[in-house]
């Protein structure tokens, strides 16, 4: 659906100030804002369509049931996925509930919808030998040795500590620790610390040397060849790159790079209420999804070297 914001002139001025409380309030990842403004503006446009007119703040206060159902079918006629409806649907309640919250206006009709029911989706690690060969060959794409080094530095980082890209990208330079504790914002600006290894440390020293700019304390500690903040997308590329270098699955993100460094510290031992506070999951639900993953993991190290496996 083509999305024209000249047909919805009087909803801009909520969205923009939803937008500017996710990213100052809730700290929410650029990826996190494009992907609800998206879904956002395709709901205005459907509006317009659906109710015949320009829709305004008074129009949303009194849609329906039936008018958010008709939004969700549509979508869904339009060749969605029950997850991407789900998420559409998540963005259109957290728009509602930013307007209920500011006064703006409430409706309370999206209670009566239901999210679509989805397949219970596990997390896709690398495996040990493969992640490392991740690492040790991210650089070889860079067209400058402190491209390459700090590639190497943001890998280690979410396979080392487990974070995810948005949160490494976020760091500043003066989060960086003198000590072996590195404290991380994660999502709805929860703090956790997570222990840096010495080889995580090295890695982004090595990066901070390197570097022929001026890291300031205040600023990014990983910047682009622009000088500003890098964007989750050149180390996706990279990722994307090593998939096609090293025979990697498809799965190869540099978000399975921190699934990777949940479940080797499961198989290693790890409990899971320790996994938890390192992943920074909200809830236990979340983090027990690996242990589902690591029998598998371990099914597959078996299958492939138990010399009795294949009889």
């Amino acid at each position: 659906m083509t999305t024209n914001p000249a047909i919805y002139p009087a909803l801009m001025p909520l969205l923009k100030g939803w937008l500017n409380y996710l990213k100052a309030e809730r700290r929410s990842s650029e990826h996190t804002c494009d992907a609800y403004q998206r879904d956002i503006t395709v709901f205005f446009t459907f509006l317009a369509d659906h109710l015949g007119q320009a829709p305004t703040p008074a129009d949303l206060g009194k849609l329906s049931p039936v008018d958010f159902r008709s939004f969700l079918a549509h979508r869904r006629r339009d060749g969605l996925t029950p997850a991407s409806v789900a998420r559409t649907l998540s963005a259109i309640r957290a728009f509602f509930k930013y307007l209920r919250q500011n006064e703006i206006l409430q409706n309370d009709a999206l209670n009566a919808i239901s999210s679509p029911k989805l397949p219970r989706r596990l997390p896709r690690p690398l495996d040990e030998q493969a992640a490392k060969r991740a690492l040790a060959n991210v650089a070889d794409f860079a067209t400058e040795t402190w491209v390459g080094d700090r590639d190497i530095a943001v890998l280690t980082l979410l396979y080392g500590c487990g974070l995810r890209i948005s949160e490494a990208l976020n760091l500043n330079r003066s989060d960086l620790p003198e000590g072996d504790m590195l404290k991380v914002m994660g999502k709805r600006n929860k703090e956790r610390l997570i222990p840096m290894l010495p080889v995580v440390r090295a890695a982004i020293e090595t990066y901070i040397e390197s570097c022929p700019h001026v890291l300031t304390p205040d600023g990014p500690l990983f910047i682009g060849v622009q000088r500003r903040r890098l964007n989750a997308r050149m180390i996706q590329l990279a990722m994307q790159k090593l998939r096609a270098v090293l025979g990697l699955p498809p799965s190869a993100t540099p978000h399975a790079l921190r699934h990777s460094f949940a479940t080797h510290l499961l198989t290693a031992g790890g409990d899971l209420r320790t996994i938890q506070e390192l992943l920074g999951h909200a809830s236990l639900s979340s983090t027990q999804h690996y242990t589902d993953v690591d029998t598998a993991y371990l099914m597959d190290v078996y299958n492939n070297a138990h010399p009795g496996a294949g009889n």
